[in-house]
């Protein structure tokens, strides 16, 4: 089969101990970057058997050289520095956290590939399918506006979404070129924009909502012009992920006719492992060539769901969706962030198995 495999996972994994303690150590100057590289090594080998183990056939590194789902990218990119997000995560408890995103500061640039060496080493660990994720090009623009860049390298914001789409053409294409055949986008703009209340702070600063999710949807198409034919897309729409809290809540309506429509992309991994995410009703604008992968089961708490509430809910979403174009996973990684979602690397593996699990009962293979 194809990807999207009917058992899938995000991509991230909760960083082991040992892995935090070493790289801890390394940014402190007590530890060499041959020890921190050995120990990434042989706990990205442990995680690949960790996914195997579980009947998994997609695998990824876990995410456990990155810094988060978004800084990596752009860290390992010429021309950038740190400013304060417009927007903040919350908690249960109603409590924010202000957090520090990309700025341009200068003329954007790609030394060197971002993330073929992580997608090489991983497949030549495993004869399965190997997926790489890249943030959506929309993470570059959203947190801070049109206030992305500084305007005196960056005058006119055509230039600059210009140079974006030619770092992502550029990446893709490498990707392609050492045998990379599935690609996640990791998309959180788009999922930030159905909330009611995200879209009134936007109107209040003088953007229109509608028009950001046109401009996000012309963008990435742009940019998916480079994939390989063999290559096959996904795109994961994610309200935030920060130690279990997140920046966004609504279902998927007010963007669904012109994300799931608009998109070239191959499969959607949309978050419904809460109320925070509306009904499946959106899901009738799918496009019938596209798989939905529905991320029911939660990577926020360690709470495991019940194995028949997923098949209540797989039948629920198959009103619009036919089941053989569904297949389900964790609504989000375990760890977007270092730190990691406070989970245990057992409630991890519970989850997981229980995702295989409810694809082989649902149908009969992964």
């Amino acid at each position: 089969m194809a990807p999207p495999f009917r058992a899938e996972h995000v991509g991230s994994l909760l960083r082991p101990r040992r892995l935090k303690d070493v790289a801890r150590a390394h940014a402190a100057g007590e530890a060499t970057a041959a020890e921190y590289h050995r120990v990434l090594a042989e706990e990205i080998e442990r995680a690949v058997r960790l996914q195997e183990d579980v009947g998994l056939d997609v695998i990824t590194d876990g995410e456990f050289g990155r810094s988060s789902w978004f800084g990596f990218f752009f860290e390992r990119l010429e021309g950038f520095a740190l400013r304060p997000s417009l927007f903040a995560f919350r908690d249960h408890e109603g409590r924010t956290y202000e957090w520090m995103t990309a700025y341009t500061a200068d003329r954007i640039r790609r030394p060197r590939p971002i993330a073929t060496d992580e997608f090489q080493r991983v497949r030549g660990l495993t004869e399965r399918t190997v997926k790489a994720n890249l943030p959506a090009p929309s993470a570059l623009h959203f947190f801070r506006g049109d206030g992305c860049r500084d305007p005196g390298v960056y005058p006119d914001i055509e230039a600059w979404w210009d140079d974006v789409v030619g770092i992502y053409q550029a990446e893709i294409q490498a990707l392609g070129e050492v045998g990379c055949t599935y690609l996640q986008l990791d998309e959180v703009p788009l999922a930030m924009l159905c909330d009611a209340g995200i879209r009134s702070q936007l109107r209040n600063q003088g953007e229109d909502p509608d028009e950001l999710v046109d401009r996000y949807v012309e963008v990435t198409n742009r940019v998916l012009e480079a994939r390989p034919e063999a290559m096959t897309v996904a795109m994961h729409l994610c309200r935030g992920n920060f130690r279990s809290r997140w920046m966004a809540s609504g279902g998927y309506e007010p963007i669904a006719e012109r994300v799931f429509g608009g998109l070239g992309v191959d499969a959607f991994f949309l978050e419904y492992d809460t109320e925070r995410a509306g009904d499946f009703s959106p899901l009738r604008h799918i496009p019938d060539d596209t798989m939905v992968v529905l991320g029911l089961v939660t990577t926020k708490s360690p709470r495991l769901e019940d194995p028949d509430d997923l098949l209540a809910r797989l039948d629920e979403a198959s009103r619009f969706v036919p089941l053989e174009r569904l297949a389900v996973s964790p609504q989000c990684g375990f760890a977007s962030v270092a730190g990691g979602n406070p989970l245990t690397e057992d409630d991890q593996r519970r989850k997981l198995t229980l995702v295989v699990e409810t694809a082989l009962r649902v149908w009969g293979g992964r």
